[in-house]
């Protein structure tokens, strides 16, 4: 007993991103919002399973992802935190 697959597996795209597919997804979501992602890539033309497409935009497309160095104020904070809390993970 488990979980049904997320998709079809038959005929979709594994391996990199094409700048195509990024502005196909961007494009979608800016016009139509993201609301389910298991639809999502047919709706949009894409021949990549709803999790890839939701990955895709949460950790590389979406407007407000912060690239580059921390600052010198947020690796403050993270030094002040670290030192409070020690290597503490939950």
């Amino acid at each position: 007993m488990g979980r049904a697959p997320c998709c079809e597996k038959m005929g979709l795209k594994k391996g990199p991103w094409t700048p195509e597919e990024d502005l196909i997804l961007v494009s979608y979501i800016r016009r139509y919002g993201h609301g389910n992602w298991r639809a999502l890539p047919k709706q949009a033309g894409l021949l990549r399973c709803g999790k890839s497409c939701r990955l895709r935009w949460t950790n590389y497309l979406r407007p407000d992802v912060k690239r580059g160095e921390f600052s010198k104020e947020e690796e403050e904070i993270i030094i002040h935190l670290h030192a409070l809390l020690g290597n503490r993970q939950a």
